[in-house]
């Protein structure tokens, strides 16, 4: 007979990548399937544009002769613009999402998100963003919030020594933070091959004797499950970095990476739902340049990642369970600074790019003449396009993590 103390001395001969025992384990005996009544199997992505993007040269109102007064060096010429509407269109360096909006019917973008009273700070601004709150103190994030409510598995697709968001901040099992695949490998005490083997061959052996017990509901057989689980999982996961070949080329980028990680985990069916990842650089306050130039660069990257995740993930079955929302701490001033760049400012846009998006674009662009100190005064509330999310696209009630008030804006078919 296998004690507990028989097991868990079995186990400890194995490990796996720092961030992802508890997770995949807990997780995995905790999330609903995708197959029960009412329940959904939809995937959110979230692209962090980190720095303050400036959503003026984002989407460029190219109609409005104020725009190009207020930005006689960076404004994008109008013969430039990649048209979305009769007014507004995207920075030329956003060739492959225009395409994704005029060919595929698979962008939305809403216009002038926002919230009152916007802090200038990156770090508090970040927060109230992560938190979707504007209380002085925040702890948890509103992603965390939403793991509460539907447990299911969730990763921060991270680079270097990037910590994990606020936004994440709350769940019922900490969001791992992983890099590659690799952080899913088994790691064993042995040195030899053949002892590595002969350890994983005892761990199984163990979990399974442990856990073999019909209707059991011991720590000990918990444990095993969890372990089996764990195992099974990471011998998945480990498997297809091998095999995995995209539909399209993912460009080198570390975005590019990171969307591309996150394709062979949904594409993996571990059940997992909700990714995080990051781009930094968007604070562009001097040299940030206009058609070309640094905003451009990032502009491009963004844009070609996520057209590389959306047509692999739609190669593979994946483009109406697709959803990836873009933000950014705030939005930059609506003229240019003596330093051909722009500063900290408010109103932005945010866009979201799936085969279940209500394709188009949503609310107008912020008004060049009624600015508040320089700012750009947006007309929906970021909470509204979160509503949106957790209510239509996750499957919970936003209010008892968004409050009452805000409304969902209408970004999806369904």
């Amino acid at each position: 007979m296998t004690t507990r103390r028989d097991f868990l001395k079995t186990s400890s001969l194995i490990g796996f990548g720092s961030t992802v025992p508890a997770f995949l384990g807990r997780t995995a005996l905790s999330a609903p399937r995708a197959d029960k009544p009412g329940a959904k199997d939809t995937v959110l992505v979230v692209v962090q544009l980190t720095g303050g993007n400036d959503g003026m040269n984002t989407v460029v109102p190219f109609t409005n002769p104020d725009y190009y007064k207020l930005r006689p060096t960076i404004a994008i010429a109008k013969d430039q613009v990649k048209k979305l509407t009769d007014d507004v269109g995207f920075h030329p360096a956003m060739t492959a999402l225009a395409k994704l909006y005029t060919d595929d019917s698979a962008v939305c973008v809403v216009q002038g998100v926002g919230y009152p009273n916007p802090s200038q700070s990156h770090f508090r601004s970040m927060d109230v963003w992560h938190a979707a709150s504007t209380a002085e103190t925040l702890t948890t994030g509103w992603l965390g919030q939403s793991l509460k409510k539907q447990p299911v598995p969730a990763f921060h697709l991270a680079g270097g020594n990037e910590v994990s968001p606020l936004a994440l901040a709350g769940a019922p099992v900490r969001v791992p933070s992983i890099t590659s695949l690799d952080d899913f490998k088994l790691k064993t005490v042995s040195v030899t091959g053949a002892d590595a083997t002969a350890q994983k061959n005892v761990i199984t052996s163990a979990a399974s004797i442990a856990g073999g017990s019909s209707g059991s509901t011991s720590l000990l057989d918990f444990v095993a499950r969890t372990q089996m689980s764990t195992y099974a999982s990471s011998e998945k996961l480990a498997s297809i970095g091998k095999n995995y070949a995209p539909k399209v080329p993912y460009p080198t980028s570390a975005l590019g990476n990171k969307l591309k990680l996150a394709a062979q985990l949904i594409d993996a069916d571990i059940g997992a739902r909700i990714f995080y990842v990051s781009i930094d650089g968007f604070d562009t306050h001097a040299g940030q340049g206009g058609a070309t130039g640094a905003h451009a660069n990032l502009l491009t990257q963004v844009s070609d990642a996520i057209s590389a995740f959306y047509r692999d993930m739609a190669g593979r079955g994946h483009k109406d369970r697709l959803c990836v929302m873009t933000f950014s701490e705030f939005g930059r001033r609506a003229y240019e600074n003596g330093s051909k760049g722009t500063d900290h400012g408010a109103g932005a846009p945010m866009f979201l790019v799936g085969g279940g998006v209500k394709a188009g674009v949503v609310g107008a662009h912020p008004s060049l003449k009624g600015l508040k100190e320089g700012n750009l005064v947006h007309g929906t509330d970021f909470r509204q396009v979160y509503a949106a999310v957790l209510d239509k696209w996750i499957g919970i009630d936003p209010k008892p993590i968004l409050g009452d008030g805000f409304k969902p804006v209408e970004v999806f078919v369904k």
